[in-house]
């Protein structure tokens, strides 16, 4: 069994700044891609940046700029540095899990290509 596990949402001011964490625990080998997806209220989950195991990065368009992701491979971890936060930015943010590490780059922020997901962790932005 796999496990998800994100930490470090929060409430700040448009311009702030928050770092998300994620973990992954179980059996599971490396070769995966992680990714942090968000959904907002009344509105669908769109990705927001995955990172494969070898480095690779996709990021949505909206965040380009202003978000980094970083993994580390060997602890198992995903970060989400989220700068210069707008209030579009307000979601619930989801880290994620896909053993399809052979997808392409275009396929990375495909919510259905994910087969382990966390609970969640509530960001806020307020303008």
């Amino acid at each position: 069994q796999v496990q998800v596990v994100e930490s470090g949402g929060g409430s700040v001011q448009t311009g702030g700044s928050l770092t998300l964490s994620c973990e992954v625990s179980g059996d599971i080998d490396g070769h995966y891609l992680m990714a942090w997806f968000r959904q907002a209220p009344d509105k669908e989950r769109e990705g927001v940046a995955a990172v494969a195991p070898t480095g690779r990065v996709a990021y949505a368009e909206s965040v380009k700029g202003r978000f980094t992701a970083a993994r580390d491979v060997d602890k198992k971890t995903l970060s989400l540095r989220m700068h210069n936060l707008l209030p579009e930015d307000t979601a619930i943010y989801f880290c994620a899990v896909s053993v399809r590490y052979w997808l392409l780059l275009s396929q990375f922020l495909e919510a259905t290509e994910y087969n382990y997901w966390g609970q969640g962790t509530q960001v806020t932005v307020s303008s």
